[in-house]
């Protein structure tokens, strides 16, 4: 049985940061990623529900807390600029996790990481 060559217990110490370092911001963008995938759906689902509907019947909208009175024409083009903005930071977001990923397996392959499975 080959043995692998001992790293000092401070370098490992280092290593373990780092890479727990890593996964946590990984696992932190993943959540974010996941809230934003949740909006941009409950956005499409009330666009989707809105847009047969005629311009000037009455609904209603949550701003800061308050439910306010508006008509459909009011809500429509701030829930669709919305729903725009929201695709493009969950692009942003998509691209950042990549890049971090890579940076992930860029390291890992630097500093000869292996990650064991239980």
């Amino acid at each position: 049985m080959a043995s692998q060559p001992q790293i000092a217990p401070k370098k490992q110490q280092e290593l373990q940061a780092q890479y727990t370092n890593f996964k946590n911001t990984l696992q932190q963008l993943a959540q974010k990623i996941g809230d934003i995938e949740q909006e941009a759906e409950e956005h499409k689902l009330v666009i989707d529900t809105l847009e047969p509907l005629p311009q000037d019947r009455t609904c209603f909208r949550m701003v800061n807390g308050v439910l306010v009175e508006r008509t459909v024409a009011d809500v429509l083009p701030t829930l669709k600029t919305n729903s725009d903005g929201l695709k493009q930071v969950l692009e942003d977001m998509l691209k950042q996790y990549k890049s971090k990923q890579s940076e992930l397996d860029n390291w890992k392959k630097k500093n000869n990481i292996q990650v064991v499975q239980p």
